[in-house]
Order: C-alpha cells, then sequence, then structure tokens
C-alpha cells in the first residue's frame, strides 16, 4: 500500500478530496488571496529569515510556490459508513509560473485562460478512489477495490468571488469508473481570513457504482448482504464551508467542515450505513 493510501484510505478520502481539491486547494487559494503579497507589503517580524543563509534555497521554493502542511481529517471510514476516524493528513504541493501544479494527486495544466473561463487537464494518482475491506466488519466478504491511475479534465468560470465549475475524471485500474462533478464556489477575503462556502453534485457511471455500491452473488454469499446492482446515475450531493487564516506571509491555518448527501442507487445499496456523510478537517501549511 502506498504511502499517500496508507494516510488517506481508511477515513474516506472522498471527503478531503471533495472539500480541497487534491489536499492543496484551500493553502492555493490562501496564496491567491495573500494579504501580503505587494511590493510594499508589510511583512510581520515572525515571517523574517535569515536571507544570508537560506536566500537561494528560499527565493527558488519561491518561484516555484511550493507549499507544505499537515493536518488531520475526522470523517466515515468508508462511503456510506456509520462510523468516524480521525486520521493525519501530510501534503506538498508546487505551482510552476500560473498554470502548471503538482500535488500529492499528481498533475494538473491550465490549458486555456480568457475572461473568467479556465480549462485545466489533469493525470495521476486516484485520491478519492478505492476501499479495503478491513476498513469497516461491514465490509467483510465485499473484497478489496483498488485505487488507480486517473485523468481528467474541467472546465471553470470565475465572476468575481463566485466561481462555476464542472469536471470530469477517468480512472484507470481500480474500479475503471467514469465520474463526473458540477458545482460552485464562493469565496470572500476579510483581513487575515477567507470566508469561503461550495455545493456540487457528482455524477458516475455503471462501473464506478457497481464497483462501490453493487453487491454480486458472490460477495451476497460471502458477505451477508443482499444482492444489488447498482446503475449509473447522480450518486451524491455536497455542501461545505471553510475558514482560511493567514497568520503570517508564510504560515496558513484551514478549517472546514461539510457534508454529503447520498442519493439515487448509492443511498440504496446496502452497503450504506448512513446516506449522511459529514466531515471535519483542519490543516496547518507553510508557503515558500
Amino acid at each position: 500500500m502506498s504511502l499517500t493510501k496508507s494516510f488517506l484510505s481508511r477515513p474516506r478520502r472522498a471527503a478531503i478530496a471533495a472539500g480541497l481539491a487534491v489536499v492543496a486547494c484551500p493553502l492555493t487559494q490562501a496564496r491567491a488571496a495573500d494579504p501580503y503579497e505587494g511590493e510594499d507589503a508589510a511583512i510581520p517580524a515572525t515571517a523574517n529569515f535569515d536571507k544570508g543563509r537560506f536566500g537561494g534555497i528560499r527565493q527558488k521554493l519561491s518561484d516555484w510556490n511550493v507549499m507544505v502542511g499537515a493536518g488531520a481529517v475526522y470523517a466515515p471510514k468508508f462511503e456510506g459508513s456509520d462510523e468516524f476516524e480521525l486520521a493525519p493528513i501530510p501534503m506538498i504541493s508546487a505551482t510552476f509560473g500560473d498554470r502548471v501544479t503538482i500535488d500529492p494527486g499528481g498533475l494538473e495544466v491550465d490549458v486555456l485562460k480568457s475572461n473568467g473561463f479556465k480549462f485545466s487537464v489533469k493525470g495521476g494518482y486516484e485520491l478519492a478512489g478505492g476501499r479495503d475491506e478491513d476498513d469497516s466488519d461491514h465490509l467483510k466478504g465485499l473484497g478489496d477495490i483498488d485505487a488507480g491511475a486517473v485523468v481528467g479534465a474541467q472546465l471553470s468560470y470565475e465572476m468575481g468571488p463566485l466561481e462555476f465549475y464542472a469536471s470530469v475524471d477517468k480512472t484507470i485500474g481500480g474500479s475503471d469508473g467514469l465520474v463526473g462533478q458540477v458545482g460552485a464556489n464562493v469565496s470572500h477575503h476579510y483581513d487575515r481570513f477567507i470566508l469561503s462556502a461550495g455545493a456540487s453534485a457528482t455524477f458516475a457511471d455503471d462501473n464506478h457504482m457497481e464497483s462501490y455500491f453493487g453487491v454480486t452473488a458472490a460477495q451476497s454469499a460471502r458477505s451477508g448482504l443482499r444482492q444489488y446492482e447498482a446503475s449509473a446515475g447522480l450518486k451524491r450531493f455536497d455542501i461545505e464551508a471553510s475558514v482560511t487564516y493567514m497568520a503570517t506571509e508564510h504560515w496558513v491555518i484551514r478549517g472546514q467542515a461539510g457534508v454529503g448527501f447520498l442519493t439515487g442507487d448509492a443511498k440504496d445499496s446496502p452497503i450504506v450505513q448512513n446516506d449522511v456523510q459529514p466531515s471535519a478537517m483542519l490543516l496547518v501549511g507553510y508557503k515558500f
């Protein structure tokens, strides 16, 4: 099992991905709205550093917009679980120029930016995928679902504090599923705080739905759950709210809470114990 999966598989990784866009998003957002940015911005004394000793390395990391952080997430053990776990979140990301970002999920490239529109493509690891039957007694007999590689694209439009987006991701390996999402975010910058809220709807194809919510005859015999076929369609709605505090020029603290509502064939699956899926997260990051 990979390092990323070992940290993020047991508490539902989808709770992280939905709110953070592969974990690095809140720190990237804080960078974009950094009140200390600017030619004559006043930097707190606590943010000073030894330029003679660290200047060269620090400048290169700053040019690359490198961000590191760690935190914890409290979320369901698996999508549909009524049990929760607290688990650590490690993260690191780097942005090259204003179009290329590398983070734990892989590589994302902004192909087109024009008049508020942005079209991005990405490839990497499926952070919000995979499930182990050892995650819960309720999953015994269902077998494991491996996470896989993912390729995808997203189209977004920014209008002041509002952002609307639509994305599609294809998993290669694992569930071999196709997942789409449409949503909107709104953010407000006040002093050192960024207040954000968002809502989204997630759709999935037959492969994804059958992998995570279907129960075959063999799985039914092993697990005791009734046989069930899950079809493509609307999978869940999510709402979230967050507060990001920029303590200094470099240190960022982010708190987030959200809730997902499983619907359709996902909600009716015998694997699902609770169709309401709340989560909470706290993250501390340092941006060079």
